[in-house]
């Protein structure tokens, strides 16, 4: 096999599909100290931050490339999410609708629009890049640390096994199997690449248990090398992400234990959760200097999936929606006494749907103030982390309590007497706790995949997701429910759970990566 070290990466726009971790320039010039490495690691390791500004009508997706949104589709595939229609959009127009339709469908193909027209899902290229990147800068740091080591260095490296961590949990939790420990060694996950070096050979996936156990090498050497230190900005990394993440990729893999002592970490660190008794209507939620605030890069795609039903403002086209909204299960799991709801969402200006609102402030251009709706971690995950893993391990009580942190600060009145003291009623309590509190943040299509092979408490075997599908009268304008688009349990439909490794890869690898077939889906009706 044949090696190319790799020193500077100068990545390439890839307007070709025909790359896979690309190749680098072997140029050392460029790379000289600390300095250069940290330019280096801002452009090329984190997830670049997309300015949405104005929209004209729905017209939202239309760039889904490598600088636009990153996986907007990550929002509409699980049962938080559902249609929003109003009127009718031309169906030639990158509405979230119809550029996103096959996904919120689980399409076999899920990359192509309303009129069945393939698009690029470029997600999979996107985060593959930065690995690449990453594993390049690795190697140059350790390099410059043979002659000139210092904390900047150090806190790079910490930074880079970070990402390169998060990136394979991302990968993983979107292109392969869910995480079962029965199984974990030959279930089927994403392709692993962690040398600097470019192979002359073809990828093909690994398991689940050789993903996970570098995940967790990975954090272990950012713990090592950002110890004690958080970054005075939340666009950088320290170690309340690593132990966030931490606490996390344990949970997935069920050590509990592991977690806990993850999260004992924050006890010192000051993070606080908001307490919406002091909420000012119209307000931001969550924002980047939050006291709950641990780590954000990248876009808010909220606001352009989630579009609102009335557009007059820029172009005088009123009373339409071809976008998406929040569920009616969602909302109708928020109690009469829960904050959240006024919160965390808004009411759309002519049928008063409810929307996600977390951060409100989206219109500002190049905000600093904007965190994103997928790659942000916040302190609440911490406490709902430590809540399950404590109620996974049979400490009720301390579960309880844990969960009581959270309520106390999203409720007017919150009662201990309403958290139940039966071990599956109250892993299943936080559970539906989690799912209200971390919405449309990049979590529950994640969680609902590892819920659902639990080895304790899986979701029940008729666990569905349903989607209503909707037809459209000309004559009376009128969007009419025709049925629904139904996502059967994991354990009937497995491959239905994970997105298929796009095109352009499976192409490159000339057959050594391959999908698991989807199950042909078409509307139940009502």
């Amino acid at each position: 096999m044949k090696y190319i070290y790799i020193f500077l990466p100068v990545l390439l726009l890839m307007s070709s599909c025909s790359k896979f971790l690309d190749e680098y320039s072997t140029d050392l010039k460029y790379v000289q100290n600390t300095d250069d490495l940290n330019k280096l690691m801002i452009g090329e390791a984190f997830i670049n931050s997309v300015s949405l500004s104005a929209y004209s009508d729905q017209e939202t997706m239309g760039d889904l490339s490598e600088t636009g949104l990153t996986a907007p589709w990550l929002h509409v595939m699980d049962d938080d999410s559902e249609q929003f229609v109003l009127g009718f959009a031309d169906t030639d127009k990158p509405t979230p609708l119809y550029k996103l339709s096959a996904f919120h469908n689980w399409s076999q193909s899920p990359a192509v629009n309303v009129l069945n027209l393939s698009w690029e899902e470029v997600l999979w290229r996107k985060i593959y890049k930065r690995v690449g990147a990453i594993n390049a800068i690795l190697f140059q740091a350790s390099k410059l640390a043979e002659t000139s080591d210092n904390s900047t260095l150090q806190h790079i490296r910490g930074e880079a096994y970070f990402l390169r961590a998060y990136y394979y949990y991302l990968l993983q939790n979107v292109y392969g199997s869910p995480y079962r420990v029965s199984s974990a060694a030959t279930d089927e996950g994403v392709p692993l690449k962690i040398s600097e070096k470019v192979e002359d050979n073809y990828f093909k996936r690994d398991n689940n248990d050789k993903i996970y156990k570098q995940i967790v090498a990975d954090l272990e050497q950012a713990e090592q090398y950002l110890q004690g230190y958080n970054p005075a900005t939340k666009v950088r990394v320290g170690i309340a992400a690593v132990k966030i993440l931490q606490s996390r990729i344990y949970l997935y893999t069920e050590q509990y234990d592991k977690a806990i002592a993850a999260c004992k970490s924050f006890g010192t660190m000051g993070y606080t959760l908001n307490d919406l008794n002091l909420y000012s209507p119209d307000a931001n939620f969550t924002y980047r200097s939050s006291t709950e605030s641990i780590f954000t890069m990248g876009p808010n795609s909220v606001p352009a999936v989630f579009v609102n039903d009335s557009t007059s403002n820029n172009n005088g086209n009123d009373r339409l929606a071809s976008s998406f909204k929040a569920s009616s299960t969602l909302i109708s799991s928020y109690a009469s006494d829960d904050l959240r709801l006024n919160v965390f969402f808004k009411r759309s200006a002519k049928t008063k749907s409810w929307l996600p609102a977390k951060y409100r402030s989206w219109q500002a251009y190049n905000d600093p103030e904007q965190v994103s709706c997928i790659f942000s971690f916040r302190y609440a995950e911490v406490i709902l982390n430590n809540a399950e893993a404590l109620a996974m391990t049979g400490a009720n009580e301390d579960a309880r309590n844990e969960i009581q942190k959270l309520r106390l600060k999203r409720f007017r009145n919150a009662g201990m007497d309403q958290i139940p003291t039966g071990n599956q009623e109250l892993v299943e309590f936080i559970r539906a706790e989690r799912r209200r509190e971390l919405c449309f943040e990049g979590h529950r299509w994640f969680d609902l995949r590892r819920y659902a092979v639990n080895s304790k408490y899986p979701l029940s075997q008729d666990f569905n997701i349903k989607h209503p599908a909707y037809s459209y009268n000309a004559q009376t304008n009128a969007n009419t429910p025709i049925g629904n688009y139904v996502l059967k349990s994991f354990a009937q439909d497995a491959p239905s759970w994970q997105v298929p490794i796009p095109n352009y890869a499976i192409e490159f690898n000339r057959g050594t990566l391959t999908n698991p077939i989807r199950s042909v889906r078409t509307v139940q009706p009502l």
